[in-house]
């Protein structure tokens, strides 16, 4: 049996090769500006709609950690990584109110756990602790969203 390439599928798997990193990379991490805008936006939203504000504005504060340990800054890191620490403790104080869209929070929380267990694995040994009780946090209020949905 021969496989062959049809030129379609050739030029498929050769385009995210050529492509850089970033724009292979489909989150999109957001500026100083742009996370101030969002957090603005989740302190003044309805009361309703700040579960999924903060769950939105603790997936871009992970990007930025994220980002942050890659350039090498880890006291940055870490400083983002406790700003995350807060938003999450208002996602569970949000959450005890009559929420909207708690689906789509909880499936951004779960991707957002799935990237900081990535940044987890790659970073050094000094930053594991912080990462660690970050991530545990955050698996705690994905777990109470999602108990949040089911009650419902």
């Amino acid at each position: 049996m021969r496989f062959t390439i049809r030129p379609l599928a050739l030029l498929l798997l050769l385009v995210p090769a050529c492509m850089p990193a970033h724009a292979a990379d489909k989150t999109l991490i957001l500026d100083e500006q742009q996370l101030l805008q969002l957090e603005q936006r989740a302190e003044q939203a309805n009361p309703r709609d700040q579960c999924f504000l903060y769950t939105e504005l603790v997936s871009a504060m992970t990007d930025l950690a994220g980002r942050q340990m890659r350039d090498g800054d880890p006291d940055r890191a870490s400083a983002t990584l406790q700003k995350v620490a807060q938003y999450a403790k208002m996602i569970q104080v949000k959450l005890t109110r009559d929420t909207k869209r708690l689906k789509n929070a909880e499936q951004l929380m779960h991707r957002t756990t799935y990237r900081l267990t990535e940044y987890l694995h790659s970073a050094s040994t000094e930053d594991r602790p912080t990462l660690q009780a970050t991530l545990k946090q955050l698996n705690q209020v994905q777990s109470d969203i999602l108990t949040q949905v089911f009650s419902h």
